[in-house]
This record gives C-alpha cells, structure tokens and sequence, in this order.
C-alpha cells in the first residue's frame, strides 16, 4: 500500500499502512505551510512546495522517501518588463504560492499563483516561465476567483504523450499544448459561466472558473472538470465538455478524483452552494457516478452526518493506483481514508491543521 502524503497549513504528513491500520506520523516542515506535495513515479523523488509569506515560496526534494530534504530552485518570474506590451501589466510578477506540481517525460511543472506555468527539466534544480503562455493577450483578461489573480491550479500530463498538458486556470478555462509548451489552445468549449457572468460572456471559453480538472489515466482522453457552475465530462481529450447535471445535494465543488483505469467512474465532494461553502445540512458526503455521469451515488457512511462545516479543496481528495483506495483532508482538519472506494470511510484525525492537498505516494 502507497503512503498518503498530507500538505497542511503547518507542515507536511505521511500516512502509513501498517498492520495495526493506518498511522499519521509527525510532520516534516513543522508550523510551515506546505501547498503542494508530489512523487515523481519515474524515479520516486518527492517534491514539497512552501509558502513561507515574507520570506517567499520555497521547493524541497527528497530522494529517500521523505528521510532527508535539500532545497531546490523555486518557481519564479523574469523581471517585469519596463516597456513593450507588457510593460502595463498589472498582474504581479512575483509567485505568491506553487499552486499544482505534476511529473511527466522527464519534465516538471509548476502552476503558480498569479497564472503563470513554469517547467523544470533538471529535477527542480532550475526553472523557467513558459512564455508562451503567459504572453498570450488572452491572459490579461484572466481573472481571480477567490484570489485576487488568476491561477494554475490544474495541470494534467497526458500519460501516452508527456508532450501533451491540459490546464485548468481560475479563472482563465482550460489550455492545451500538443507540444511542450511551444504553443497553445484554449478548449473551453461547453462550460457555462452564466452563475457568475453576464449572458453575452457566459460561454466565453477565456473566463471559465474551472475549479479542478483530473483524468482517467488509462484512457487519458477521458477528463472530469469541477466547475464553479456544476461537473463536466470530456470524452475527446478535453476538447468539449459536457454538463453532467445536478445529483444530490448539489453540483457545486472545488474537487474531482478520477478512477485510474474505469473512464466511467469519479468522485467529487459537494458543498451547499458558492454562498454557502459547507456540506448542505451539515452532512458530508462524496457522489460518485460509475457510469460517466448518467447518475450518481451518494456516500456518507463514517463521514460527519450533522453539524460539518468541513469544505475539501481543489487537491484534497486522491484516489489511489488500486482504484479503491481513496483519502480525502478537509479545510477544518478532517481526515479521512475509504478502502472500498468511497462507500465507506474511516477517519483518521479531526485535529490537523487545514489540509490542501493529498497525494497518494
């Protein structure tokens, strides 16, 4: 069994399986706030991202497993133009956090706040923005949703061809590269931005708050979105996607986990509404749809069932390689791990510091 690894407000946690159940350990990087966490599956290199305020965002790599850290180069813009088209910028050219960290050909990337791409192929030693993207006119139209800027907080790797990412920005829709960044597209097609834009904009590929974005690995041309106004299914790559409707309690979400290897199945986490961003009538529970979408099953079963103000963000919900194994962490420090793919669920702390991501290792 993987270890779970558990980015928190105030460090980093590893789940383990051990015989007597699954065990929390200490944190790494104590009272820090950790925003992301990754093993690279090629060479099993773990990968930290900090968010440490004043003193700025920070990389930490391990290569044992989590025994031992080194810093490496973090993300981080050219200085801003002083002239030229970009010289009236007013996104800011400094990383506030590593918003998404994923592995792929060799190749690192790094979705950041404010929205902007950058890849390393030296395994975090350095980096480099992906201009092509962050120069695009489209992208002075982004904008923030939640934060004040937009960010990249999804980035797929294609697993037949490393060449090929899908992004998801918020709020800026999806992009791909069939390239490795040289160019770009915008494959928006089918959201609905209606709950937040006005009806000449609403279908404007280029203001999408797509909240999260996953695929199904093994048949990566099936992709699942979270979107601020409701779920979407991609059967074509991510090209157009399709509204999946309304299960109970409510399509509204920041979280998606896609099967491995059933294009069918998925799972997400419903919050009341945007206005109200806690489960509806304080019970938590995860819909999962085993048939692309047609319906869905709500589960609740050692989940909170009165009185949860728990909301799980874009990255706190991962389902392992086996296809049953799910763990999910909550904003109020909730914990929970389902071994039978969702239907039940075991809790294993309701006193860690608010969680933002949870990565099966």
């Amino acid at each position: 069994m993987q270890d779970i690894q558990v980015a928190t407000r105030k460090g980093l946690f590893t789940v383990r399986r051990a015989a007597a159940g699954w065990q929390l350990g200490q944190p790494q990087f104590p009272g820090e706030p950790v925003t992301q966490v990754l093993r690279d599956a090629h060479d099993g290199t773990w990968y930290a991202a900090l968010r440490l305020g004043h003193f700025g965002v920070k990389l930490k790599r391990s290569s044992d497993g989590g025994a031992s850290w080194q810093d490496v180069a973090a993300p981080a813009f050219p200085p801003k133009p002083t002239e030229g088209p970009l010289a009236d910028d007013t996104t800011p050219w400094t990383v506030d956090l590593v918003w998404s960290l994923e592995a792929g050909g060799g190749r690192l990337w790094a979705g950041a706040l404010p929205a902007g791409l950058f890849v390393s192929e030296d395994r975090g030693e350095s980096w480099r923005l992906v201009e092509s993207l962050w120069t695009r006119p489209e992208r002075r139209e982004w904008f923030g949703g939640g934060y004040d800027h937009a960010g990249i907080h999804s980035i797929v790797v294609d697993s037949r061809d490393p060449a090929h990412v899908t992004l998801a920005v918020s709020c800026g829709g999806v992009w791909q590269t069939r390239d490795a960044g040289a160019t770009w597209a915008n494959t928006s097609e089918g959201f609905d931005a209606g709950a937040y834009m006005p009806p000449e904009r609403r279908f404007d590929g280029n203001i999408q708050d797509v909240h999260r974005i996953d695929a199904c690995a093994a048949q990566p041309d099936v992709l699942w979105a979270q979107h601020h106004g409701g779920i979407y299914r991609s059967a074509d790559g991510g090209r157009s996607w399709r509204n999946l409707g309304t299960p109970s309690p409510s399509a509204f979400g920041f979280v998606v986990a896609a099967h491995p290897r059933d294009p069918l199945r998925a799972w997400f986490v419903p919050a009341h509404s945007d206005q109200q961003r806690m489960p509806a009538d304080g019970r938590m529970v995860v819909n999962e749809t085993r048939d692309g979408g047609a319906s869905f099953r709500t589960h609740g079963e050692g989940l909170p069932a009165r009185d949860a103000y728990h909301l799980v963000y874009r990255h706190a919900l991962a389902c392992a390689d086996d296809g049953e194994t799910l763990a999910m962490g909550s904003t109020t420090g909730g914990l929970w791990v389902s071994e039978d793919g969702g239907a039940l669920w075991q809790c294993l702390s309701r006193d860690l510091p608010p969680i933002a991501a949870v990565r099966f290792a």
